[in-house]
């Protein structure tokens, strides 16, 4: 069991040697960029030290800037701050993965990033359009490359040194065991949409097994229809430890062994969802055995289209 006063602090080991990441994040998937910067300072204001953004979400600029401001202020070090982004699905042929990495790195001003991930198992076709349809509306995919041909460009990079792992995004398990199996250097992170309603269980089962950090996104539900926040197992579990129904939620990610990441645009509410501490173990099961709602809110998994991305941003 995890202290209760430092479980917001909980580090998870990579398997890789290059040190462990925190387990509570932040996510800067936010359509508006002068929201995005002042989020994303908040974040590191409140406490948090992952930052996760992307190619796709046309973050990583704003992203950059209020790190930039943060470290400049001498609040917080580079070095003390876990950075992620991601390879979107035009740039998967192998040839252009070292541009697409090189271009994120300078719009987020860094040198190096802490964790690299293939945003998504699809390739689409290449090209400056992040969105390829054809005349009928339908994804034009690139049927010409796999997704072990880009883990294998990906690998590159950290024999380089620009980043210090890699990791695989919007995958099932079977795709996981795919390039587990194959790659030479291993996926340290697989990060997929993990709740009550849809918990992965075979999939952080075969990421423990192996030593890869399984980090959920839309932890808190994403704010879709059925409501994770208002479900009553969770509602009534946070009237019972007196705390919020999010900091019930996260908590539950962190102590069943997930790391995770929550957005926020709003600075009390960050700071909210920043001050997790550990729930009795007896709640943790409840949620995990009491909840039988099975829902994805995010098809991403079987398109390579976001989700919560709106078209045409």
């Amino acid at each position: 069991m995890v202290e209760n006063e430092n479980i917001r602090y909980t580090k998870m080991p990579l398997n890789n040697g290059s040190g462990a990441m925190p387990a509570l994040g932040f996510g800067t998937l936010i359509p508006d960029p002068v929201a995005t910067k002042s989020a994303t300072k908040a974040a590191l204001e409140a406490g948090f030290r992952l930052l996760d953004t992307a190619e796709r979400y046309r973050t990583e600029k704003e992203v950059g800037e209020a790190m930039q401001e943060v470290f400049k202020e001498g609040k917080v070090k580079r070095e003390d701050v876990f950075v992620i982004t991601k390879l979107w699905n035009t740039n998967h042929r192998p040839e252009r993965v070292k541009p697409a990495f090189e271009a994120s790195l300078k719009r987020l001003q860094l040198d190096y990033v802490d964790l690299y991930l293939i945003h998504t198992p699809f390739a689409f076709q290449p090209g400056e359009e992040q969105d390829p349809r054809d005349a009928s509306g339908n994804v034009n995919y690139d049927k010409t490359v796999t997704l072990l041909d880009t883990w294998k460009a990906l690998e590159k990079l950290v024999d380089e040194g620009r980043c210090k792992a890699i990791g695989i995004s919007d995958v099932n398990l079977a795709q996981t065991k795919e390039i587990f199996e194959a790659a030479r250097i291993k996926p340290a992170v697989v990060h997929v949409e993990a709740h009550p309603y849809l918990p992965q269980w075979d999939l952080l089962e075969y990421c423990k097994k192996n030593g890869i950090v399984l980090q959920a996104f839309a932890a808190l539900g994403h704010s879709s229809t059925p409501k994770l926040m208002d479900d009553p197992v969770v509602t009534s579990i946070a009237k019972r430890v007196k705390k919020s129904p999010a900091q019930v939620l996260l908590a539950w990610a962190i102590q069943r062994g997930t790391a995770l990441l929550t957005t926020s645009k709003t600075p009390a509410r960050i700071k909210e969802n920043f001050d997790v501490s550990a729930i009795p173990q007896d709640a943790v099961q409840e949620i995990s055995d009491g909840i039988k709602t099975r829902i994805r809110f995010n098809a991403v998994v079987e398109t390579g289209v976001p989700g919560f991305i709106p078209r045409g941003k």
